[in-house]
């Protein structure tokens, strides 16, 4: 991989991904993880950021759910914990208004330095509002899938990686029962990659699915470990 691919794609840190993907997430695109509870979705989000900041280059870490942890943080850099966080700026709005106010202002927030943006996640405090206001579900699906494309065309225009992690529902009138993010059609229709995360039988493997790609590749399944200095 030479320096202008490093420029160009941020790495998760998983390899097979990462090979698959040809060095990580593009540069200029829009990435969507999902998966259930304890899948890893933020630890895969910390390794994106975390490579982004090796490279020199900043992250905005948008973080609803405030599942960003300094101490999990910690153990996956702990041999450069204390210049790695200089390079990762967190916001953490309090319900939608205030993510949308963040996704207005995006490119107020971000200059040249900036690489990657992570929202994690995304749907979190929309589903919020949608429990609290199910008469405005219209509504609030039209403002999220502006969003998402003031989102995509950040990306586009700034050149950077938007990272979105979503949560998964069980959808049951399948079977077997499956599962699929929240506001499926409108996350997947603007992500470029989708990566799916599934739990298996032994608590320390995950299994990931690449379901798209920006090279347009046919579906590609990976078995990976948590372990506690990540997911590789």
């Amino acid at each position: 991989m030479t320096c202008t691919d490093l420029l160009e794609k941020i790495p998760t840190d998983c390899r097979p991904i990462d090979e698959f993907l040809k060095g990580g997430f593009l540069a200029g695109t829009l990435a969507l993880i999902y998966g259930e509870a304890e899948t890893g979705k933020t630890t895969l989000a910390m390794q994106c950021a975390t490579n982004c900041a090796r490279q020199g280059y900043k992250t905005l870490f948008v973080d609803p759910d405030r599942t960003f942890s300094a101490q999990r943080f910690s153990q996956i850099v702990p041999e450069r914990f204390k210049e790695v966080p200089e390079l990762i700026i967190l916001i953490r709005p309090n319900d939608f208004r205030e993510q949308t106010v963040v996704v207005d202002r995006l490119t107020e927030y971000i200059n040249q330095n900036f690489k990657l943006v992570v929202f994690d996640t995304i749907t979190s405090l929309y589903s919020l509002r949608i429990a609290e206001s199910p008469s405005k579900t219209f509504e609030l699906n039209r403002e999220l899938n502006r969003q998402m494309a003031i989102l995509a065309q950040a990306a586009r225009t700034k050149r950077i990686v938007i990272l979105l992690t979503s949560q998964v529902h069980s959808v049951l009138n399948e079977v077997p029962v499956s599962t699929a993010p929240i506001a499926t059609r409108v996350l997947k229709f603007w992500a470029d990659t989708v990566l799916a995360l599934k739990l298996t039988e032994n608590p320390q493997a995950i299994k990931a699915t690449v379901e798209k790609n920006p090279e347009k590749l046919p579906t590609k399944a990976f078995n990976l470990r948590i372990g506690e200095r990540g997911i590789h």
